[in-house]
Parts: structure tokens; C-alpha cells; sequence
């Protein structure tokens, strides 16, 4: 099948969960991630933290139009009647102290229990808690995130000229994720310590994402799924209207653009959005941020 010429189906889901989408880092396939959201009808997006990378942003200014799209994408959805539900992760972590806010129609909230159509309860959290280094060495997870970034960018030249070969996308971290053994083992760890807490609090499952690594599988009777990332695994995890779970993964239809440089110029900052009659007083998404980072 050409997946180059093949004509976009449209996704209809009662439930739709994205996070790690690092908006604000030349790293972030946006205009995959357009095109995923173009084709998705759904009742509830869960925006499951690092939407925004604050952390990126601080270094360097990045925001060019595509990001902008993703956001306002986003908003558009809200305003047509789909719930949005946003959990702030450690990259966005700025809008942790918004939670129990609306704005643009997003709800703000720090951690969500979501009911599945068969009753089991779904505890929806970020993750970066229930990583050891993002709690008792900050600075060294700064560090590896700017190891991060070069191992994104040799990527990101490398899936270029994939792209002018006509072959798919390529993610250089998710091979080595896969076959280091310190890594394979973290991501165990840290899905092992979320369901844990998840029986803990007496839910069925729970949703999660911070570590890039996309999966549905049980642990210890506990559904644990992980809807992945829009930097390396081009995930998603949705809920069908039959209540089937499934990952979606669009890594090897997605059109990546064959540019691998930042724009020349800063892009403007996209403009605040408003907010509805009544609600709490909040910048915009991306206006927020920028303020905040200064």
C-alpha cells in the first residue's frame, strides 16, 4: 500500500489520550501530529502533560507556525464541543498552579479518574512523580534532556533523507530505548511503580505517558497503558465506542517535512485565547507559557 497517496480516514472514538507532544522544541512532529488531529473525532481529549516543553523554551526560543496550528487545532476542537482535559507533566509543569481552571475550554486539573464504558476506572496522571531522577536529581534530568535533544537532532537529519528516499519515519531513540539494557529496564521500573500506585488507589488501570514508550499491557491485575509521545513513537491511545482500547500509531504513514533547521527569524508567540464568560482569570496556553519562562 502507498501510505504516501492514501487518503486520510477519519478516527471516531469516545476517548482520545495524547502527551509528550513537546511543543516548543524543533524535535516535535507537528504536522504529523495536525494531520492525526484532523482525522480525529472524539467526546474527550486528554492532554496528558508535556504538551508545552518549558524546559526547551528557557534555553532557546522555537515556536514556528505548525506549533501554532497544533494549539489552535486544539482550541477549535474545545469550542466544537469536545471535552478537553489537560494534566500537566514536568515539561509543562508552569501549569500545575492553573489547576481547577478552564480556559479557551480546556480544563485544567492535576489528575483525572476517567470511567471506561464498561465501568473500570482509569487513574489519568502524567508519570515524571514516579520518576527517581525528576524528584531527587532535577539537574541531571536537565542534563539528559539536553543529551535528548542531540540524539533527536542526528535523528532529524537522518529521517531527512529517509523522507527524500520515500521511506517512513525512523526514531533513532526508540531503537536504542529498545536494546540498551539500562533503558529497557528504567521503563519496567517506572511501569511497574505507576501501577503499583494505581492499586493503590483502588482503580483498574491506569493512563500515563512521560517516558516515549507506547503499550497497553497488565501488571499485577492493573491495565496499565502508556499513550507514547509525538517525538519519537508518533502515538495515541483512544478509546473505541465499543470500549476497546487501542494504540494508534502513525510512524510509518506520517509526512515529515524535509527542512531540519529553525526558522531563520523568531516566530511571533500565538495570542492568548479567549477565555468563556465567568471562568477564572488565565493567560492563554502558549502566552502563559511565555510569560512564565521569562
Amino acid at each position: 500500500m502507498d501510505h504516501a497517496n492514501a487518503a486520510p480516514q477519519t478516527i471516531r472514538v469516545r476517548t482520545a489520550w495524547i502527551s509528550d507532544l513537546h511543543l516548543g522544541t524543533p524535535g516535535c512532529q507537528a504536522e504529523a501530529l495536525l494531520g492525526f488531529l484532523r482525522d480525529l473525532e472524539c467526546d474527550t481529549l486528554y492532554l496528558v502533560g508535556d504538551i508545552i516543553d518549558g524546559w526547551q523554551l528557557r534555553r532557546s526560543w522555537y515556536w514556528p507556525q505548525s506549533h501554532n496550528d497544533v494549539v489552535q487545532k486544539i482550541l477549535r476542537k474545545a469550542r466544537n464541543g469536545t471535552r478537553v482535559i489537560l494534566v500537566p507533566g514536568n515539561h509543562d509543569e508552569f501549569a500545575r498552579k492553573y489547576a481547577a481552571h478552564n480556559f479557551g475550554g480546556v480544563d485544567v486539573v492535576e489528575e483525572h479518574i476517567h470511567v471506561l464504558l464498561d465501568g473500570r476506572r482509569l487513574w489519568v496522571t502524567h508519570g515524571d512523580l514516579f520518576d527517581g531522577v525528576i524528584q531527587c536529581a532535577k539537574w541531571l534530568a536537565h542534563v539528559g534532556d539536553v543529551a535528548y535533544e542531540f540524539i533527536l537532532k542526528v535523528n532529524r537529519r537522518f529521517n531527512a533523507l529517509r523522507a527524500r528516499l520515500g521511506l517512513p519515519y525512523w526514531s533513532l531513540s526508540r531503537y536504542l530505548k529498545a536494546r540498551v539494557k539500562r533503558a529497557v529496564s528504567y521503563i519496567s521500573d517506572f511501569e511497574g511503580a505507576v501501577a503499583h500506585e494505581a492499586k493503590r488507589r483502588g482503580v483498574q488501570g491506569v493512563v500515563c505517558g512521560h517516558i516515549h514508550h507506547a503499550e497497553i499491557r497488565d501488571i499485577d491485575g492493573i491495565l496499565y497503558c502508556n499513550d507514547g509521545d509525538w517525538v519519537e513513537s508518533l502515538t495515541a491511545l483512544v478509546e473505541h465506542h465499543d470500549g476497546r482500547l487501542e494504540i494508534i500509531d502513525r510512524a510509518s504513514t506520517a509526512q515529515l517535512p524535509l527542512r531540519t533547521t529553525a526558522p531563520a527569524t523568531r516566530p511571533a508567540a500565538p495570542q492568548p485565547a479567549t477565555r468563556p464568560v465567568g471562568q477564572p482569570g488565565m493567560p492563554g496556553l502558549v502566552g502563559a507559557s511565555k510569560n512564565l519562562l521569562r
